[in-house]
């Protein structure tokens, strides 16, 4: 699937035979900022998500990357139901989930997340298997035998033996835990699978099982995944589509291969410069882009591209007036391939002599 992102309000993309399995349209999260401390008052919001729109099929990955306070997690647990969006629309098979009239409550258990820290995700009082059983005891699924042959089953699922049932989260490794809580997230089969930095709290062997073991369930159950993850290559090697994500937005987005080859943004342009390159030589010849500064304080988001205190583009053109009082829209630069830039035709990809996924640019 490479389909190219839509405005709020346009009709869903065909995936198959049918619409899109979620679709999230113009999601926005503000938290309130209050002040004092008997009457407290709200005196501005933080923009954690600001006006996302993105689609998920049927069986497909879409990475999220960002840096962190992007609103990659924000994005996730809004759309699972956790935290409840400040407005736009959140459609799964069609239908409008809203948490104020009890629309999360029939699709919920379609809806599942894989937390970054499984230690903290998991009861430190609980064992594997009653963690496991939580979800199927509160939807009332099974006899207790029948559950508790559905938690033998599911650990064989995720490579676990049925003695892991008996054990606390202390006494399981951290690619033992992160199972258990793959487990927990596939006990109510779900069709869509919201993984925060699943991996990313792993040593590199682990984090391969896990990726692998996140493909293979895919292929044999139909899954389908929001992979929000720091590591970029990683989601190049798990993810259908990636979107990038910058202080709330979403400013690029397309096939995964596509991305990597020729990024569009020049936001995209720093993180993957910032991936390794396996071969000595060409990392050495390679330039880093370093980005000056912090992000912006999302309760005070800049006017325009909110990318353009940061941008080294911009700076190379001589510092357009337009970036800094124009919000740039998406725009299409190759088919499913979408950037919000002003000057998306400027950014040096291919043509830079880069190859897919070992993308440089100009030092800052």
């Amino acid at each position: 699937m490479t389909e190219a992102p839509r405005s709020a309000g346009e009709p869903a993309p065909q995936s198959g035979s049918g619409p899109a399995l979620l679709d999230v349209q113009d999601l926005r999260v503000h938290f309130p900022v209050t002040r004092g401390t008997v009457f407290r008052r709200t005196v501005g919001h933080v923009h954690a998500v600001d006006g996302v729109t993105l689609q998920l099929a049927a069986a497909e990955t879409v990475g999220l990357v960002g840096e962190s306070g992007s609103g990659k997690t924000t994005l996730g647990r809004a759309i699972v139901g956790l935290i409840p969006p400040t407005s736009g629309t959140i459609l799964f098979r069609g239908r409008a989930l809203d948490a104020k009239d009890g629309g999360y409550r029939a699709e919920r258990t379609q809806l599942q997340m894989v937390f970054q820290d499984p230690m903290a995700s998991l009861d430190p009082k609980w064992r594997a298997g009653a963690s496991i059983a939580e979800p199927l005891r509160v939807n009332h699924i099974g006899t207790r035998a029948e559950r508790r042959q559905r938690i033998r089953d599911l650990l064989e699922v995720v490579g676990l033996s049925p003695a892991h049932a008996r054990r606390y989260p202390h006494e399981l490794s951290g690619g033992q835990r992160q199972r258990v809580g793959l487990a927990r997230a596939l006990a109510l089969n779900p069709a869509v699978i919201v993984a925060d930095e699943a991996v990313s709290a792993l040593d590199v062997s682990i984090r391969a099982q896990i990726i692998n073991l996140l493909q293979q369930l895919q292929r044999e159950l139909g899954l389908s995944y929001l992979f929000i993850a720091h590591d970029l290559a990683a989601v190049r090697h798990l993810s259908d589509r990636v979107a990038v994500m910058y202080l709330g937005e979403i400013v690029e987005q397309g096939g995964a291969a596509d991305l990597y080859a020729d990024p569009r943004h020049p936001y995209t342009v720093s993180l993957l410069s910032a991936v390794p390159v396996p071969d000595p030589s060409a990392e050495a010849r390679r330039e880093r882009i370093i980005l000056p500064g912090d992000p912006p304080n999302p309760a005070s988001p800049p006017p325009g591209c909110r990318f353009h205190t940061r941008c080294w583009l911009r700076r190379q053109l001589g510092s357009p007036e337009r970036c800094a009082v124009e919000e740039p829209a998406p725009r299409h630069v190759s088919a499913g391939h979408t950037a919000a830039c002003h000057f998306a035709d400027e950014v040096p990809g291919r043509a830079a002599g880069t190859e897919a996924g070992q993308t440089a640019g100009p030092a800052s």
